[in-house]
């Protein structure tokens, strides 16, 4: 239903948001792993990452197969943003909030466009690929937040 869609794509920018302030407010490992702890472009990924994942996982509620094409576009919503986010503040040296925003609110609207264009079942060794790669970027989610590796990506642009 375009409707549920469109709602649920809404509460996930809202969470995203939310998800953005709550280490600020809430200082704790629990909430390390959910919410940006710094202004590292990898860190942001997070308030994509998180209410995307959740919102999906709604979506595709009662379809075995239904989260596949959500985690593929998972997949190419984080990177995306850490490529854009590299052209804009470091190769182009854009840093207004507003373009921050706007790439976010795009990617998200991007990420509720895409995986409908796509029709089930979604079954095949192909179609695991992007689960095992959503996962994989929960895992480097997971541990750089605690053991974050040099290098522009996660360096504070605060």
């Amino acid at each position: 239903c375009k409707r549920a869609l469109i709602l649920t794509c809404l509460l996930a920018m809202l969470a995203g948001t939310g998800l953005h302030f709550l280490y600020e407010w809430l200082p704790n490992p629990v909430t390390a792993l959910l919410s940006p702890i710094n202004e590292s472009l990898w860190e942001h990924i997070k308030i994509l990452y998180w209410p995307y994942l959740a919102a999906s996982a709604f979506l595709a509620w009662g379809r075995p197969t239904g989260m596949r094409p959500w985690l593929l576009s998972l997949v190419i919503l984080c990177p995306l943003m850490l490529v854009l986010g590299l052209l804009l503040h470091a190769a182009l040296a854009l840093h207004a909030l507003w373009l921050d925003i706007a790439l976010y609110l795009g990617l998200m609207a991007f990420g509720f466009w895409f995986p409908v264009r796509f029709s089930g079942p979604f079954r095949g060794w192909r179609w695991r690929i992007p689960a095992i790669l959503a996962f994989l970027l929960g895992a480097l989610i997971l541990l750089f937040t605690f053991f974050p590796p040099a290098g522009v990506l996660f360096a504070d642009l605060s």
